[in-house]
């Protein structure tokens, strides 16, 4: 795992003194990705930057930006190609002499015969950019899931790339106007969704895109997608023999390091089900770490710990307790925009535990999206049964009116009464979108200042959603809604949270589950093999019953879940109270800050119905006051 960045110029605005201290800047902010070395390669018009975590062949020969034997081709790579020995030796046969037992240089010289075509031939994760001297072009690509995240920026004659947005503020020309319609967004959301950044100038390449730069002109084009609409007809039996099958050669493909390797094990189906295939695979017991938490209900450590008895693992804990104050500004740091999906803080605990003892960590991240783990999907496909039973002209006029009489009613059903209703009146995309959104409305309109009201009014983030669910090919709801999330959740908020925090301790992390032909395996597999009545995730269960301890499959999914609402009054209120209620706060740009007061003030009451918005806030502020605009 890696960091990599680079500009391109044209030779008129050729500075080599100039240009060689941008990236060596530019590499130096993501010096976390790649502490182990950095260099750079500079010609007239493009200049390149790479830091490397050494994984395969650990010598200098791997040291990037690497050039192909011919000379015409410059790289730097960040991610692992898990097929690339099979490549080699193909290459080896049409007569290619390698010079280092790296998969950055199989790429290399696969990329110099195929061309763009080479990406279909790659299983792994993998951001890259290719130079062309001879027919001066650039060329970038991204992993088909978005494992690994590639930022570009372009505006007029100028273009730059990077693995994090940090790596582009050394750049004098990098423009860095904030896109109010992508800080809406972000309150929806949670994070930013591809290709936006927080930035006007700034994009994201969408996974399974590539972006070629050839004389000023930028092509970009998506190579893969996902379809649901090749379903499988074999019976359940068989295909949960396939799918072990499927996951023990996922599994196998990442166990290719020459540094010290381990997992995340929370005590899951889905981490376990990881555990337990490593177990088998291993001549050597599987280092395995644990986070915990101070609170009975979000602590899962003795389930992890149970896994590790079983399977015989090196096992290491962690406790998440006072640090969460004195960490979270410095945490924070290392997401170059606004995020705020809780689960960071403990990812980045649990990762720095990891790296004390390996460099490499297989997690079960994707088990959820491949096979409907979340209890949304669970609540969603039944209401989308529930709004089958009545005509659409009756949803939409009467349900909005019942749902605000609903909402007068005292207590939690009124609002649980009001939600509903809310929710059958929309159509299904929409409805799923509110499910799942991280903001009231309401709140939002309450909170904004004029000026950010007028820069977002007549956008409504739901479009996203509602884009991805309409495209998706598939003809059931819940693969449309899987669909969604794999184009937005997953990518912009579960994979930007994990190789961020990763990264921040120098860890590289390997996800099975998310090994392509795993995701189409499971693509394939019938809606009602992965929710089967109320069971979710089914399939993979059965799986592996036998396996793993049947309290572990079946006991209720807690998720990556932190005592938010805890924290705010408590370990964090000394850091949040400042921002969320001062004048001067970092806040006051886009919010009005005596309306903010007023939910701090209901939160400390007591009162939980704010709690989301307000750690939201707090994210941004400490955001802020990192990047300041």
């Amino acid at each position: 795992m890696c960091g990599l960045a680079g500009f391109m110029r044209g030779p008129a605005t050729f500075d080599c003194e100039a240009h060689k201290s941008w990236l060596e800047a530019m590499g130096e902010a993501i010096r976390h990705r790649g502490p182990d070395a950095g260099a750079t390669w500079l010609d007239e018009q493009i200049g390149l930057v790479h830091r490397r975590l050494s994984i395969l062949d650990l010598s200098d020969a791997g040291t990037q930006p690497m050039v192909s034997a011919s000379g015409r081709h410059v790289i730097v790579f960040n991610g692992e190609i898990y097929n690339f020995q099979a490549i080699r030796q193909e290459l080896l046969g049409q007569g290619v002499r390698f010079r280092t037992g790296t998969d950055t240089e199989v790429l290399l010289e696969l990329y110099e015969r195929e061309g763009a075509d080479c990406i279909e031939r790659l299983n792994g994760m993998f951001a890259f950019a290719i130079w062309d001297r001879q027919s001066e072009r650039l060329f970038l690509a991204r992993d088909r899931l978005g494992k690994k995240p590639l930022y570009y920026y372009q505006r007029d004659n100028e273009f730059a790339f990077a693995s994090e947005i940090k790596a582009l503020h050394p750049l004098p020309f990098i423009d860095t106007t904030l896109r109010a319609d992508a800080l809406k967004d972000f309150f929806f959301y949670q994070y930013v969704p591809d290709p936006k950044s927080i930035y006007q100038s700034v994009h994201k390449l969408p996974p399974g895109h590539w972006l070629e730069l050839a004389h000023g002109r930028v092509t970009i084009k998506a190579y893969w997608d996902l379809t649901f609409a090749s379903q499988s007809s074999t019976d359940a039996y068989q295909l949960q023999h396939a799918l072990r099958q499927e996951m023990e050669e996922a599994v196998k493909r990442r166990l290719v390091s020459d540094v010290p390797l381990g997992a995340f094990l929370s005590g899951g189906v889905d981490s376990s089900a990881v555990v337990s295939l490593m177990a088998g695979a291993s001549e050597r017991p599987v280092t395995t770490c644990a986070i915990g938490f101070d609170s009975e209900k979000y602590d899962e450590v003795q389930y992890a710990r149970r896994v590790a008895e079983q399977f015989g693992t090196n096992h290491h804990e962690f406790t998440v307790r006072e640090q969460v104050a004195d960490s979270l500004p410095a945490i924070s740091r290392f997401f170059d925009e606004p995020f705020a999906d809780p689960s960071f803080v403990p990812t980045y605990f649990v990762s720095r535990l990891a790296r004390q003892q390996v460099t490499v960590a297989l997690a079960g991240d994707g088990g959820d999206e491949n096979f409907a783990g979340y209890g949304k999907y669970a609540i969603d496909a039944r209401e989308n049964q529930l709004r089958s039973f009545f005509p659409e002209l009756l949803r939409e006029r009467l349900f909005p009116g019942l749902g605000v009489l609903a909402g007068k009613i005292p207590h939690g059903l009124g609002r649980r009464a009001r939600s509903l209703l809310t929710s059958l009146a929309q159509d299904p995309a929409t409805a799923f979108y509110q499910s799942n959104r991280f903001c009231d409305p309401a709140v939002w309109n309450r909170i904004i200042t004029p000026e950010l009201k007028r820069a977002t009014e007549g956008y409504d983030p739901a479009d996203i959603t509602r884009d991805h669910y309409n495209n998706a090919n598939a003809e059931d709801h819940l693969s449309r809604i899987l669909y969604a999330d794999f184009k937005t959740y997953l990518p912009g908020d579960i994979l930007v949270k994990v190789d961020r925090m990763s990264m921040a301790n120098s860890l590289e992390t390997r996800a099975p589950m998310l090994d392509y032909r795993f995701v189409e395996f499971a693509a394939s597999v019938p809606s009602s093999y992965k929710l089967h009545g109320k069971e979710k995730k089914y399939l993979l269960k059965k799986a592996f019953e036998g396996y793993l301890p049947h309290d572990i499959l079946y006991r209720k999914k807690m998720g990556f879940s932190v005592p938010l609402a805890q924290w705010l009054r408590h370990e964090l209120r000394s850091l949040a109270e400042p921002v969320l209620t001062s004048p001067e706060s970092p806040l006051a740009r886009f919010f009005r800050m005596d309306m903010v007061a007023g939910l701090w003030r209901t939160h400390l009451e007591g009162k939980n119905h704010y709690t989301q918005e307000l750690w939201t806030l707090l994210t941004l502020a400490l955001w802020q006051q990192e990047y300041p605009h």
